[in-house]
C-alpha cells in the first residue's frame, strides 16, 4: 500500500510514526497541507492519514486509488462520509485514546481557577511574596472544591474520568439532561437546573447542530455568580462574546477553555481581545500527552494492518 500523512506536524517529531511506515511500501509525510495541495499530495495513494485536513467530495472523486482514510482524531467532521461510502472508501478514526489526558487537563483548568494558582505564581515571579509584610500572599480568593457541585454535560470516557476525579476531591456530581429535552431520564437533572445548581460546569459533548451555541447569554445568566465554566470539548458549544460579557460583568466567576470556535484561535476572537483575569485559555492541548499521541499512532497502525488482512 502507498500512504501519505497530510499533517504530520500535528504530532511532534518525538512521536514516532515507524509503526505506520513499516506497514507501507511507499509512505510520505507532509508537515501541513493546504486545500490546494491536498489532491496533488494524495495522488495515487491507497491510504491517507489526516488530522484536520479536509477530505471532501472533490478530493475523493479526484483520488481514485484511495481505499482507506485514517483520521488521527475522534471527530470526523473534516471527512465527507457520504462521498466515501459512495466510493467504497473505508474511514477509521481513533476513539478513547485520551480520556485520562483530557480529564486531567479539565481538572487542571478547574483547579487553577479555583485556587488562582496562576495569579499567585505570577505575583511570586514579580517579587510580591518577597516584599510581603506577612508570611504569605492571600489576596486572591480560593474556592474549596470539596462539597461543591460539578455539572457534567455529555457522556463518555472523558466525562467518566472527570467524574471520578471530581468525586475524589469530594465534589458532588450532576449529570445534565439534554438541553430542551421534554423528559428527564433517571439519574439526570434538567439542563437549566444543572446550570443553576452547579458551582462548576464542564462540557464534554460533541459539536452538532443541536449543541452549537449550547451556552449563551440566557444559560450564563442561570449560573451562580461564582460558578466556573470549563470547556475541553469544542469551541462552538459556547457563544464566546456572551461568555466574555458574563465574565466582565461577573455574572459567573471564571472560565477555562482549551478550544475556540475557529482554530487556531483568531486574533480578533473575543476571548483574545478581552484579556480577562478570570479566563484561562490553553491551545487545544488537552489531548496531547505523550502517552495519548503514541496510542493514536498505534491505533492507526492497527487500522491499517486490519485493512490489509481483510
Amino acid at each position: 500500500m502507498k500512504g501519505v500523512f497530510l499533517d504530520r506536524k500535528t504530532f511532534p517529531e518525538t512521536i514516532s510514526t515507524k509503526p505506520i511506515a513499516s506497514l507501507l511500501s511507499d509512505y510520505r509525510e507532509y508537515d501541513v497541507t493546504t486545500a490546494q495541495q491536498t489532491i496533488e499530495r494524495i495522488g495515487e495513494a491507497d491510504l491517507v492519514i489526516t488530522n484536520k485536513v479536509v477530505i471532501d467530495k472533490p478530493v475523493i472523486e479526484a483520488c481514485s486509488s484511495l481505499k482507506l482514510i485514517c483520521v488521527t482524531a475522534t471527530g470526523l467532521n473534516n471527512i465527507d462520509l457520504v462521498a466515501c461510502k459512495a466510493a467504497a472508501i473505508e474511514v477509521r478514526n481513533v476513539e478513547n485514546y485520551g480520556a485520562s489526558t483530557v480529564a486531567q487537563h479539565t481538572m487542571a483548568l478547574m483547579l487553577m481557577l479555583a485556587t488562582n494558582a496562576h495569579h499567585y505564581r505570577d505575583d511570586v515571579s514579580r517579587g510580591k511574596w518577597t516584599n510581603s509584610d506577612i508570611f504569605c500572599l492571600n489576596h486572591y480568593p480560593i474556592m474549596e472544591l470539596s462539597g461543591k457541585t460539578l455539572g457534567i454535560v455529555g457522556v463518555g470516557g472523558i466525562a467518566n474520568k472527570v467524574i471520578e476525579a471530581a468525586r475524589g476531591l469530594g465534589m458532588k456530581v450532576l449529570l445534565s439532561e439534554r438541553k430542551g429535552a421534554q423528559h428527564v431520564r433517571p439519574g439526570r437533572v434538567a439542563f437549566s437546573d444543572m446550570l443553576a445548581t452547579s458551582d462548576v460546569v464542564s462540557l464534554h459533548c460533541p459539536l452538532t447542530e443541536s449543541t452549537s451555541g449550547l451556552i449563551s447569554k440566557k444559560e450564563l445568566q442561570l449560573m451562580k455568580s461564582h460558578a466556573l465554566l470549563i470547556n475541553c470539548g469544542r469551541g462552538g458549544l459556547v457563544d464566546e462574546l456572551d461568555l466574555v460579557q458574563a465574565l466582565v460583568s461577573k455574572e459567573i466567576g471564571g472560565a477555562g477553555f482549551d478550544v475556540a470556535s475557529v482554530e487556531p484561535i483568531e486574533a480578533n476572537n473575543p476571548l483574545m481581545i478581552a484579556s480577562l483575569p478570570n479566563l484561562i485559555i490553553t491551545p487545544h492541548s488537552a489531548w496531547a500527552s505523550t502517552e495519548a499521541m503514541n496510542r493514536i499512532i498505534a491505533m492507526v497502525a492497527e487500522h491499517i494492518a486490519v485493512f490489509q488482512t481483510s
